[in-house]
């Protein structure tokens, strides 16, 4: 495929309002299939992209998660930029597969948070945790966008382009401002330090996606927690935490931006809210059958 081709791909993309983690997969996607027939996309029958997703899902048994990636891909593709009228491309269904995210308990969010190796990531963690933000919402926090007065984070252009506010709570706020007092940068709630370490106070972007993952597997290594824990598992127990504390579904709903509540009702499945107190239940009337 020609680079006047795959650029006019990205600008539909951009054109669709997609952000650009979805535009690099669905590139890869297409490239895929392109490297899999060595022949431009544009040249292929709809035979052939049927022939290759049953490929994918039959012979090296791609996740539905993956296959579901690489169709909207290539569907995309053959939707918007290079047209095609085919059957296929309406009538292909990966099922969504339901898989609980891994959540952290309080105790082991307390000891995260205490073996953060600096004060740098200790407040991002902590802002990022305290208010369920996605980990480019957190990084592209701007000064203006925490209203201290109204105890809220305004986050602009989250998943699907929404703004939303979220509630921030007072010690969440201190931990954020002690560590704005250390490098006061107009701009950057967390900006880049750079090279040096001491570039805190004048950087013109913030701080780096690989920078934040790196400060997480450090934490992580330090504290000792074995559990399969990335950036969006604080957002995951965030929101498990809130729904065990009786906050309404609704509410998280809202916190989280999740346009659909059907995003939101996951974390019921996962909560230890009314577990417990079923637990409790059954040990008595066990102890009454037996006796």
């Amino acid at each position: 495929m020609s680079h006047e081709l795959m650029q006019r791909y990205i600008d539909d993309l951009k054109l669709k309002g997609y952000k650009k983690r979805s535009i690099q997969s669905y590139v890869r996607a297409v490239r895929q299939l392109q490297n899999f027939y060595s022949l431009p996309p544009e040249e292929l029958s709809e035979e052939q992209v049927r022939g290759y997703w049953l490929y994918c899902k039959e012979d090296l048994g791609w996740s539905s998660a993956t296959l579901r990636i690489a169709y909207s891909g290539v569907q995309h593709f053959y939707t918007f930029t290079v047209k095609r009228d085919w059957e296929v491309l309406r009538a292909v269904k990966f099922e969504r597969q339901v898989t609980y995210p891994v959540v952290l308990s309080l105790d082991e969010v307390r000891l995260l948070l205490q073996s953060a190796p600096n004060q740098a990531n200790r407040a991002f963690f902590t802002l990022a945790y305290g208010c369920g933000l996605r980990v480019s919402e957190a990084i592209h926090l701007r000064v203006g966008d925490i209203d201290g007065q109204r105890k809220c984070v305004h986050v602009h252009q989250g998943k699907g382009g929404k703004d939303r506010y979220v509630p921030v709570a007072d010690d969440v706020l201190g931990v954020v401002r002690d560590y704005y007092r250390t490098h006061r940068n107009p701009t950057w709630v967390f900006p880049a330090h750079g090279r040096s370490g001491t570039g805190a106070r004048t950087a013109d972007r913030p701080v780096s996606i690989t920078t934040v993952q790196g400060a997480m597997r450090r934490t992580l290594h330090r504290c000792g927690i074995t559990k399969a824990v990335h950036m969006h598992t604080l957002r995951h127990s965030y929101a498990t935490h809130l729904i065990e504390a009786g906050v309404p579904v609704r509410h998280v709903q809202e916190c989280l931006g999740h346009e659909s509540l059907a995003s939101t009702m996951i974390y019921l499945h996962i909560t230890s809210h009314g577990r417990e107190e079923s637990r409790a239940r059954l040990n008595q009337l066990m102890r009454g059958v037996l006796a």
